[in-house]
C-alpha cells in the first residue's frame, strides 16, 4: 500500500515537471524554434487542426521559421492563425511560404519573460507540494485505519519528502536553464 502511494505521488510529480517543460517551451527566447508554433490551431474546413498537421514547419535560419501549408488556399488561414496567436509575431508571406522572423528581444522584454518563468516554476513547485500533501494525508489515513505501522508511515513520509525535494530541485534547474536561455543575447 505504501509503495502504491509513493508510486502515484512520483507519477503525479513527474507530470508536473512535464507540464512545466511544456509551458517553458511556449515562452520564446531570441532564437527561433519550431516548438513555438505547437499550440497554434488552424481552421481547416470547419475543424480546428494543429498547425503542424496542415503545414510543414522548418527553420529557415537561427531567427526565422518557415511554414509551408500543404494546400495553397490555406496560406491566408495559416497566416491569420499565426498573427492572431499570443506570441506577438508578424508573419510575412512570400509565394507559398510563410516566413516568421523572430524579432530581437529588448532587455525589458527579457526581464518580463523571466518573471513569467519564475511564476510558472512556482506553480510547478506548488503542484509538487500538493501531491506530497495528498500522499501524506493518504498515509496518515492508512495509519489511522491501522493498515500500516507507525514506523512504516514515518519512513514513507521521509521518502516522500526526499522525492519532493528531488522534484523541486529539478524544477529549479529547469528554471535556471530557461532564465539563462532568455538572458543570452
Amino acid at each position: 500500500m505504501i509503495n502504491d502511494v509513493k508510486k502515484t505521488a512520483e507519477q503525479k510529480m513527474g507530470k508536473s515537471i512535464e507540464a512545466l517543460k511544456h509551458d517553458f517551451a511556449k515562452i520564446r527566447t531570441g532564437r527561433a524554434h519550431t516548438g513555438l508554433l505547437d499550440h497554434i490551431h488552424v481552421d481547416y474546413y470547419g475543424s480546428q487542426m494543429p498547425l503542424n498537421q496542415v503545414a510543414g514547419i522548418t527553420l529557415a535560419d537561427a531567427r526565422t521559421i518557415a511554414v509551408q501549408p500543404w494546400e495553397k488556399k490555406m496560406i491566408q488561414v495559416v497566416e491569420k492563425a499565426i498573427r492572431d496567436s499570443d506570441l506577438g509575431i508578424n508573419p510575412a508571406t512570400s509565394g507559398d511560404v510563410i516566413r516568421i522572423p523572430m524579432p530581437a528581444m529588448t532587455e525589458e522584454r527579457r526581464r518580463e519573460l523571466t518573471k513569467v518563468v519564475h511564476k510558472e516554476a512556482e506553480a510547478a513547485r506548488v503542484a509538487v507540494r500538493n501531491v506530497r500533501r495528498e500522499a501524506n494525508e493518504h498515509l496518515k489515513k492508512l495509519l489511522k485505519d491501522k493498515e500500516v505501522s507507525e514506523d512504516d508511515e514515518r519512513h514513507a513520509l521521509t521518502d516522500l519528502q526526499k522525492l519532493t525535494d528531488r522534484y523541486i530541485a529539478d524544477i529549479d534547474k529547469l528554471m535556471a536553464a530557461k532564465e539563462a536561455d532568455l538572458m543570452a543575447i
